[in-house]
């Protein structure tokens, strides 16, 4: 599927890195370095700005390794970038340890997946059908 992309950042084209890989890396589009204390959040611009195809919706979740090694994360994940979107990607940024920590200009700050989706027509009813787990709820199918 080829997806039109505006890119002003300076840095290459989100790939992915393996033939395995379901997402690809967004680079913090930043002049200088960002330093973000215990629990501080910021929006962090990629320099991305894409048109997804209708039915489909890309996904930013956050890096692994940035998690592990620096303990930030998303704030709202996944975050959404809806098909009828052109503004910017920008990326919700939350510093989880317990000291400050830097994202550099160019760092991969997250990843995006590219992901079909549904629309529903919702059928108003007085009950539904019955299922094996019913109204079992949180922990009901084991520990």
């Amino acid at each position: 599927m080829k997806v039109r992309i505006v890119n002003t950042s300076g840095h290459d084209l989100p790939r992915y890195e393996t033939g395995g890989s379901a997402g690809m890396d967004l680079r913090a589009n930043i002049e200088e370095e960002l330093t973000l204390s215990p629990l501080e959040r910021q929006l962090v611009p990629t320099g991305l700005f894409i048109e997804l195809p209708q039915g489909y919706e890309a996904q930013i979740r956050p890096r692994s390794g940035l998690a592990i090694k620096k303990g930030l994360s998303l704030v709202n994940t996944p975050g959404t970038i809806d098909s009828d979107y052109r503004g910017e990607i920008k990326v919700i940024i939350i510093n989880l340890s317990g000291e400050e920590q830097t994202i550099a200009p160019g760092e991969r700050i997250a990843q995006m997946v590219i992901a079909r989706y549904e629309q529903v027509t919702w059928e108003e009813v007085e009950t539904l059908s019955d299922s094996e787990r019913g109204a079992g709820g949180f922990g009901s199918t084991g520990s």
